[in-house]
């Protein structure tokens, strides 16, 4: 009997915002499945479970792939595929993996690329929702993000559809901020609305930093929640 591939939200950074389920997944699969960005570096989900993991009496094996940031396709595909053979190959054995990725695995994830792949490939696969980052970032921050019939829309790149939609929306949720340079303030302040604008960075993490405005430094982990007073 095959395996089941289970991508497994950690949440944001620590540990105790994983959700029972999750915990329940990573205390029984034989296989942990934890992407990296690059070879020289750690996985960050990794480091979120490694105390649950430590908890273990058990065997299990850590598999972890390189999962590039680069927007070249062509790169993109090969480590996905190369992802996809390594976990296929534990899923023939009979062995359920654990994909474990940050926030949630519906929401910006590189699970779906894995889904995709393994599902074509005759495989069951299974999501366990995770605590995602921005709203994590709120709470961090004490505020809600959005209320009654507002509505919000969450950034994953700063370009034109941003520009052309921003008057329609009360809230915004700017993913990774610090690699949008200037371009996600100009578009905000370019609203004439009134607005209250909070960062997260590392949230949940022990160097967690909220600040009012747009972060001043330059972490990879920064969210800036925007909510905007009033109509134009």
């Amino acid at each position: 009997m095959n395996g089941k591939l289970i991508g497994v939200g950690v949440g944001p950074g620590d540990s105790e915002l994983l959700t029972i389920r999750a915990l329940k997944v990573l205390k029984s699969v034989p296989v942990i499945c934890a992407p990296r960005s690059s070879s020289e570096r750690d996985s960050i989900a990794l480091s979120i479970v490694k105390d649950v993991l430590s908890e273990r009496d058990d065997d299990y094996r850590v598999i972890d792939p390189v999962f590039p940031m680069t927007d070249d396709r062509g790169e993109l595909e090969r480590h996905w595929d190369e992802a996809a053979r390594l976990v296929s190959g534990e899923l023939a054995s009979g062995r359920d993996v654990a994909f474990i990725t940050l926030g949630d695995p519906s929401i910006y994830s590189t699970f779906s690329y894995l889904q995709r792949r393994i599902e074509d490939m005759g495989f069951e696969t299974e999501m366990v929702p995770g605590v995602t980052s921005f709203t994590a970032c709120a709470a961090s921050a004490g505020t809600s993000i959005v209320e009654g019939d507002e509505i919000l829309v969450v950034v994953p790149r700063v370009d034109e559809r941003f520009r052309n939609i921003i008057e329609n929306v009360d809230a915004c949720v700017i993913m990774k901020t610090s690699r949008h340079g200037r371009r996600a303030r100009d578009v905000v302040e370019s609203d004439p609305r009134e607005r209250d604008v909070v960062s997260v960075e590392n949230c949940s993490m022990d160097d967690e930093v909220v600040e009012r405005g747009f972060p001043s430094q330059g972490r990879y982990l920064a969210t800036t929640i925007v909510r905007f007073r009033g109509s134009i």
